[in-house]
């Protein structure tokens, strides 16, 4: 096979959303904007948690501010790539680049999973044991976990992309996504893609559903201790309590498993780059403002940073 329509470290084209002119104008205006949102939203939490003494000393703002400086970066990760790739003519991305990519975005889309389920254990803490939730939550253990979330993230990606960096590439070099997802770049491969597939399915599987399934746990006991106490203020209680992490967990997760945990031969592109832009663009987006439009405590916060500001 010639160096023409086979090559073991090519570039790639990245297709995008669309390749229509009018269309990637209104989608280059649109993502910019959530874009912004995203980033700036959450460095204000992360920024607004570091300034405010109380918040910054509560275990589930200790969370919160990582989750918020992750999702900056996440979504930082494959947009700004998009947003270029919508107004220039050339859309190609380097093999470097593409691992580099794909790297980030597995190494911190892990962390976002397993900061969630730290989160989750936090809220369960709350309202099981209440009197001992600052005996149980030391920032020791809570350093612990975020810790833990970067390092077991890192291995994770860095496995991955070992595999994909082994493998060689056939003629076509276009991928139909705005960034180098494994999924389609795999599609893209002339050697035997089963090791990482079965890759996926079982070290990707335990990394990414064991804090989804932990998730769950959680808010199973959360509701036995609620029904248990059976009254309006308990209720109300753990309702404000969780309300918001279980709206970023049903987003986070919802569209992950849809996406990834699939066989490549039944992967589409037009769904995935729907997903993809729920999970990468949209909740990030969100996460601000769940955590803050309907949180006395954040609210609170900015209130006395305003008055410092103003005196």
């Amino acid at each position: 096979m010639s160096s023409e329509n086979h090559s073991i470290h090519p570039d790639f084209i990245l297709l995008g959303l669309s390749t229509h002119p009018g269309q990637r104008k209104l989608l280059f205006s649109l993502f910019l904007v959530m874009y912004v949102v995203a980033v700036m939203g959450n460095l204000l939490i992360a920024v607004l948690i570091h300034w405010d003494p109380w918040l910054r000393e509560a275990p589930m703002y200790f969370f919160l501010s990582h989750l918020s400086l992750v999702d900056a970066a996440f979504t930082s990760v494959t947009v700004p790539k998009m947003l270029a790739n919508l107004v220039a003519d050339n859309k190609a991305i380097s093999y470097a680049g593409c691992l580099a990519q794909m790297y980030f975005f597995f190494a911190f889309g892990v962390t976002d999973s397993f900061l969630l389920a730290g989160m989750a254990y936090d809220r369960y803490v709350a309202i099981q044991d209440a009197l001992r939730y600052k005996a149980v939550m030391k920032r020791g253990l809570c350093m612990g976990l975020v810790a833990g979330s970067w390092i077991v993230s890192h291995l994770h990606s860095l496995l991955h992309i070992v595999l994909m960096s082994r493998l060689s590439f056939c003629a076509s070099r276009e991928i139909p996504h705005f960034f180098c997802d494994h999924q389609p770049v795999l599609a893209l491969s002339c050697s035997s893609t089963h090791l990482i597939e079965m890759l996926i399915f079982t070290e990707g599987a335990l990394v990414v559903l064991s804090p989804f399934v932990f998730v769950l746990a959680s808010y199973l006991l959360i509701l036995t201790t609620v029904l248990q106490r059976a009254t309006a203020e308990g209720w109300h209680k753990a309702l404000s309590t969780c309300r918001a992490h279980l709206a970023v967990v049903t987003l986070f997760y919802g569209t992950i498993i849809g996406v990834y945990f699939q066989p490549t031969a039944r992967y589409s592109a037009a769904k995935g780059r729907v997903a993809t832009v729920m999970y990468t663009i949209v909740t990030p987006m969100l996460n601000p403002f769940i955590y803050s439009l309907r949180n006395n405590d954040v609210q609170g916060a900015l209130r006395r940073i305003f008055h410092r500001s103003s005196v």
